[in-house]
């Protein structure tokens, strides 16, 4: 019983310590000119949130802050499953390809949301063993 209300309380302990435990979404922002503010974090194998959603015809600003070293952001223009010869669902304000971010750098990408649909990103910068699985997704309501 001691055995387990330690290892409970260590558990608790670093939870707290990394954050972990009490660390909620990034709230999106609307700035004076009506853009939708968000700030993204990449670090080790995940963006933070990994999912953001937002409404169609909205203009969004992604700030996104690399942590721990280099990585890259990049999105398609057309919703997942979608066709990808007709107009594009996101349409950005400068050109969109992989969006290199250095350590401790802020890049940032912005948009508007066009047309509904779940819209895929990714890490284009290898960034490591699990860089495959540093995903997410823009979702239009």
């Amino acid at each position: 019983m001691k055995f387990r209300l330690a290892f409970s309380a260590l558990v608790f302990a670093s939870l707290i310590a990394s954050g972990s435990l009490f660390t909620l979404p990034a709230q999106p922002t609307v700035d004076a000119e009506g853009v939708q503010v968000i700030t993204v974090t990449a670090k080790k194998y995940e963006f933070g949130p990994s999912s953001i959603h937002v409404k169609q015809g909205t203009k969004v600003q992604l700030n996104i802050t690399a942590l721990d070293h280099a990585h890259g952001f990049k999105i398609s223009p057309y919703p997942d499953g979608g066709d990808k010869t007709g107009e594009p669902g996101l349409v950005f304000s400068s050109q969109q390809d992989c969006t290199k971010i250095e350590k401790g750098q802020t890049a940032t990408v912005e948009f508007t949301a066009q047309k509904p649909g779940t819209y895929s990103f990714r890490c284009c910068v290898v960034c490591g063993f699990h860089h495959h699985a540093m995903k997410g997704q823009v979702v239009v309501e």
